[in-house]
This record gives structure tokens, sequence and C-alpha cells, in this order.
């Protein structure tokens, strides 16, 4: 399973939005000096304030990255999370620069998603 540790001093009980395992190709890019790259690559998890990725390029926590998914206009973002390399591919954390509550193409669960659905559960429960 693939872990994505929050930011230090970050509450993980207290998240801005709701994860979303989600594999969407993203074509991912440097243009600043020494990591001058362009790679296609995938998510493992979004959000809306960015997204868990992995790639091949070396990359450092605080670099700036710019991110384009296909469907609408390249955000940049940056580093905010190195992980594990697996298979010679680095697991990522970016995070939007910008808010881009729509650059996923998705709608995310309310913050109240995971106590309406326990809620739920225990109404059908008592039927």
């Amino acid at each position: 399973m693939n872990s994505w540790s929050p930011s230090p001093g970050q509450d993980s009980s207290r998240r801005r939005s709701h994860r979303v395992l989600l594999s969407i190709p993203i074509t991912v890019s440097c243009e600043t000096p020494p990591g001058v790259f362009t790679e296609k690559t995938q998510t493992l998890v979004v959000n809306a304030h960015g997204a868990l990725i992995t790639l091949g390029a070396k990359v450092a926590a605080g670099q700036t990255l710019l991110v384009s998914s296909g469907s609408g206009d390249p955000r940049s973002c940056r580093v905010v999370y190195v992980g594990p390399a697996t298979q010679g591919r680095i697991q990522l954390g970016i995070e939007f620069n910008e808010p881009a509550p729509n650059f996923w193409h998705i709608t995310f669960p309310p913050d109240d998603w995971a106590g309406a659905v326990l809620s739920d559960l225990a109404e059908t429960k008592k039927k």
C-alpha cells in the first residue's frame, strides 16, 4: 500500500480535502536546472490540493514542477513529500501552488462523508 505522510507539523487527522485513490495520466515537467525534464506518469492518489505520484526523475522537496493532465491547463506545484523508491521510481506528494479544486475533474466527497456513511450503515442494521 502506498503511504503519503503529512508535512511535518501537519495534523494528519484533519485534512483540507479528502484523498481519492485515482489513476490519472499526467505529464510532469521541470524547466529549472539541474532538474530539467519532462516525464509521463500517473497519479496514485488525488485530492483538491494536489496528488501522490511516482517519478523516475530525481526531484527534491520544495522543487517546483509543472503538471498537466491533458484535459486542462498545466498547473504549477511544489514537491511536499519525497517517499520511498520502488523499481527506480520515487513516490512524491505534490501540492498546487494556487488552489485548483477542479483540476482532476472529479467531485470530492463532502467533509462529513465518513460520518454520513457510518450513520447510514447504523440505520440499515436497525431495520
